[in-house]
């Protein structure tokens, strides 16, 4: 059997959607387990170039997962893992709202530290409901730490060219809350009918319409639809990692007494004085501690099986739905 190179377009019940040289082959990973990849709730993501052979007509067998240029990463709380949801794209979009759901700046901070060597993007749909004061000066930070910023209207249609524009000659991961209106906003720039639905009333969050993540071809872009969620985990990392996510740390970082500092805890720490100073914004930096304490409170080595690892399960799975 001959092989072949392609990239994964969807992945349902380790059935992976492949393209390749124009054509599209249902695929089933090779002896269930590629070489290599362990401690993933997934060895493949919506993105991910990998090699396979052609076993019929238009179904194949993928034998390797080739190197990710670029990842989006979440920690899944159910798994107790890592898991990739989209790889290999060149910008993610974060999609949030101003109201139903209402406007959430630690979400969108967690969004940036689940992303690896890609640019973020931060999008707010239904920008005609506008944002309070607060909400507003939050949503210019982030254009002022150097994230690109776009408000736009789904409905109106207010600045989608200019998105488009952005996302000329890209492939695109949209991420965000269920309800943000990402599907409705893909419908109309592609022209597509992905299933949308209403926002919850009682919560005032909104209902999944994307179950799994796909990659949509657009005029001269691509998109991958990602499930909408309504909490977000930062991925079990080394807790330095998520400094990316916060670059306004940088001008204190090395000046810290400690070394490595967390900037949590720790005595004579420039940032937390930063902080202080207002220098740094609060709540971004309440964003941050909260991160830290996400990672601490991850799974331990000993979870595995037994009564103990139940409770612990049963307690963090119910942590992953408090507002943050």
């Amino acid at each position: 059997m001959s092989e072949h190179i392609g990239e994964v377009s969807r992945g349902i019940n380790n059935i992976f959607t492949v393209l390749s040289d124009g054509a599209q082959y249902q695929c089933r990973i090779w002896g269930k387990q590629l070489k290599e990849i362990e401690g993933e709730y997934n060895p493949l993501a919506v993105g991910d170039r990998v090699r396979f052979s052609i076993t019929a007509d238009g179904e194949g067998m993928i034998s390797e997962r080739l190197e990710r240029t670029s990842a989006f990463t979440r920690w899944n709380a159910k798994g107790l893992v890592n898991q990739t949801v989209v790889a290999n794209m060149d910008l993610v979009v974060c999609i949030t709202s101003c109201d139903q759901p209402p406007f959430r700046p630690r979400f969108i901070d967690r969004v940036i530290a689940c992303c690896d060597n890609v640019e973020v993007m931060i999008v707010l749909n239904k920008s005609d409901i506008g944002l309070s004061p607060f909400e507003r000066k939050r949503f210019k930070l982030y254009k002022s730490l150097g994230y690109e910023t776009l408000e736009v209207s789904a409905l109106s249609h207010k600045n989608l060219k200019r998105l488009e524009r952005v996302m000329r000659a890209k492939t695109v991961a949209f991420v965000g809350q269920s309800g943000v209106g990402k599907s409705t906003l893909i419908n109309e720039l592609l022209g597509s009918d992905q299933r949308t639905s209403e926002v919850c009333d009682k919560y005032n969050r909104g209902r999944h319409t994307t179950n799994h993540a796909l990659l949509l071809s657009g005029p001269d872009y691509r998109i991958v639809d990602t499930p909408g969620v309504r909490e977000i985990m930062v991925p079990h990392t080394d807790k330095q990692q998520l400094f990316k996510a916060f670059p306004e740390f940088a001008p204190y970082r090395d000046l810290c007494a400690f070394d490595p500092c967390y900037h949590t805890e720790e005595p004579e720490c420039m940032v937390k004085l930063a902080v202080e100073a207002e220098k740094i914004d609060s709540d971004r930096y309440e964003s941050y501690v909260r991160m830290v304490q996400s990672l601490d409170e991850k799974a331990p080595q000993w979870v595995g099986k037994g009564d103990s690892s139940k409770l612990w399960r049963r307690r963090n799975e119910s942590d992953e739905h408090k507002e943050y």
